[in-house]
């Protein structure tokens, strides 16, 4: 089955070699020695504590990849078969000059035999990896029948998105899998970034199925299940859905239970992979065929359109005209250059401004809210849960903050990407500002303020003093009576006076205790404030930064293009009729056979024998 496929491959190759493309040329030709090789690689893609170790454990009924609390996946894990099991870290040779880290020779790598019950050291990139050395990964041999058959299993490291620094690994893996499993749990829908990698996925690889995890963990499950097949729909992702357990799964394969190991799931992937690898030969590899042909074909057309569309021009119009085209195509580059500058510095400071005065109003309520609870409230009482309430508040003020920050960047990235619309491009940047999970951590914590308390020996000392003012002036005034000055209506109102002053005291203590604290709040609020506008302020200049070196590389790159064609249309003022015709002549027969190619490679996944491959040109 594999001559049709391997048939029109071959002519692909042999076209990126007559269109002088080497790159392309060996892209092919890695694709072909993958498709030959009967084993089926299966890359285990996903973000972190989504489950991805405990699936590829669950698939092989065995403990080879570390799961639990502190365990992190840094080298990608490829588990395969062998007769006994064993566990070696490969490592390539660190990259040369002239030569990238994926280029070493076969054999040029390292293998360090790691104990079997050290894998974890091992995938923690602690044991068997020299330090200096290039791209390092861990190679598990295990004896299983679905191993034996050829699978192999790829967990690699966990990643929010493609570009991400931590999924370097997972990206220089992409090109030799044959199938993809996103992983994501049950306890949410799928994220933004995760349908993102799924986007950047399909485009590269015909065959991508998404795993829901912890349908144990969830009981409506099914809902999130189809809430994300909904989203998958939307966002024109072809990809099927397969939620699963692993837990059920490795207790089923303990207990010998059938029917468990069917509500786990498993049945449904295995049987999936099992199929995958029995039509690697046929149904995937023409799939495969028919992915790259479109790649290849749309890379060796899009020059070659390009320069047929301007000699169109040249030939309705004359040289002149296209020279004075691209004279004007430099102009309105250099003013659309102006524009998105112009606009990236008025939004991030509309952006600064408006971030200021969101969280000066979200204070201000917080410290209103202050005043009117310690207006009657007695801070030595309330102090405890009146701590716990601020640093609520406070959080969730810095978090809405920090989300209308994160909306706001996209909104500015987008408006300045409209000045390129002209151009045909997607020149939104690939990455995106997120909310920092420690925020929380990252405020200042209020400390408890010095308050005064009413004792009980200050309160005894404040009766004495009242009491002997009432006890001196009634007795004074007893004795014009006749009475003695210390007699039971003198002592009543010792008593009495000596009552009102603890109270009045009392009063005043209290208040002084609540304008104590409110000045503590509040210069609180004003550290609070100060750090939070920073991290802001920050955050906000890094994104303006990042933005201004993208827009400015793609209006470096889209310079160069002007420029060249505006070469191009000096050299065509000078270039003969004769010689405009003859390489029309010639582009358009590249562009027919480019197109036979992708037709003849479109008819390997429609079903229909493919037409007999072109000859080689001369």
């Amino acid at each position: 089955m594999a001559g049709i496929w391997l048939d029109v491959l071959d002519e692909i190759a042999r076209t990126c070699r007559d269109h002088g493309r080497g790159d392309l040329l060996q892209a092919v030709r890695r694709k072909r020695a993958q498709l030959l090789d009967p084993t089926l690689r299966v890359l285990v893609v996903g973000e972190p504590n989504q489950g991805k170790s405990q699936l590829v454990n669950a698939i092989v009924n065995a403990p080879v990849c570390p799961v639990g609390d502190g365990r992190t996946t840094v080298l990608p894990t490829v588990v395969q078969h062998a007769d006994v099991p064993s566990v070696a870290v490969v490592q390539a040779p660190p990259a040369t000059p002239g030569r990238s880290a994926g280029a070493a020779l076969p054999g040029a790598v390292e293998r360090t035999p790691v104990p079997v019950d050290r894998i974890a050291d091992g995938v923690a990139g602690t044991l068997g990896r020299r330090p200096g050395g290039g791209p390092a990964y861990v190679e598990i041999g295990l004896p299983r029948a679905l191993l034996g058959a050829g699978l192999v299993l790829v967990d690699t490291p966990g990643s929010d998105e493609v570009g991400a620094p931590g999924a370097a690994a997972s990206v220089a893996a992409l090109a030799r899998a044959d199938a993809v499993l996103l992983v994501t749990d049950s306890t949410r829908e799928l994220s933004v970034a995760e349908l993102n990698v799924l986007l950047h996925v399909t485009r590269s690889h015909p065959n991508v199925a998404v795993v829901q995890t912890k349908i144990d963990l969830v009981s409506d499950w099914r809902a999130v299940a189809e809430r994300n097949r909904r989203h998958l729909a939307e966002a024109g992702v072809p990809a099927a859905l397969i939620p699963v357990s692993a837990a059920l799964r490795l207790r089923a394969a303990a207990t010998d239970d059938r029917t468990l190991n069917a509500e786990s799931g498993f049945p449904a992937l295995i049987a999936r992979l099992q199929r995958d690898l029995a039509g690697k030969s046929d149904v995937l590899a023409r799939a495969a065929v028919g992915l790259t042909a479109r790649t290849v074909v749309e890379q060796l057309a899009a020059p070659l359109r390009a320069e047929l569309e301007s000699q169109r021009v040249e030939e309705q119009s004359g040289p002149m005209a296209r020279l004075h085209a691209a004279q004007r195509e430099v102009e309105e580059l250099r003013r659309c250059s102006v524009r998105w500058q112009n606009t990236l510095n008025d939004e991030m400071a509309d952006l600064l401004s408006d971030l200021e005065y969101d969280l000066r109003d979200r204070t201000r309520q917080i410290l209103r809210e202050v005043d009117e609870a310690f207006d009657s409230a007695d801070p030595l009482v309330a102090w405890d849960a009146f701590q716990e309430w601020l640093a609520r508040s406070l959080t969730e003020a810095a978090e809405a903050n920090h989300e209308w920050l994160v909306q706001r960047c996209d909104f500015v990235a987008r408006r300045v990407a409209a000045n390129f619309a002209r151009y045909g491009y997607d020149v939104l940047p690939p990455w995106s500002l997120t909310v920092p999970e420690d925020l929380a951590d990252r405020l200042p914590e209020m400390e408890r303020p010095t308050i005064d308390r009413f004792t009980a020996s200050q309160k005894v000392i404040t009766g004495m003093k009242g009491s002997y003012g009432g006890l001196l002036m009634f007795g004074l005034a007893l004795t014009l009576a006749g009475m003695p000055m210390i007699n039971p209506v003198s002592i009543g109102a010792g008593a009495l006076f000596g009552g009102k002053s603890i109270r009045d005291e009392s009063r005043q203590l209290l208040r002084r205790r609540q304008a104590t604290v409110k000045t503590a709040v509040q210069r609180h609020v004003d550290d609070f404030f100060v750090r939070v506008v920073k991290d802001c302020r920050d955050a906000a200049r890094q994104v303006q930064r990042m933005l201004r070196d993208h827009f400015a590389a793609l209006t470096d790159e889209l310079q160069e293009g002007i420029i060249q064609s505006l070469r191009t249309a000096k050299q065509a003022a000078d270039s003969d009729a004769a010689a405009r015709d003859q390489r029309q002549r010639e582009i358009k027969l590249k562009m027919t056979r480019l197109a036979a190619l992708y037709e003849q490679a479109q008819q390997l996944t429609a079903g229909r024998p493919a037409a007999v491959p072109l000859e080689p040109r001369a």
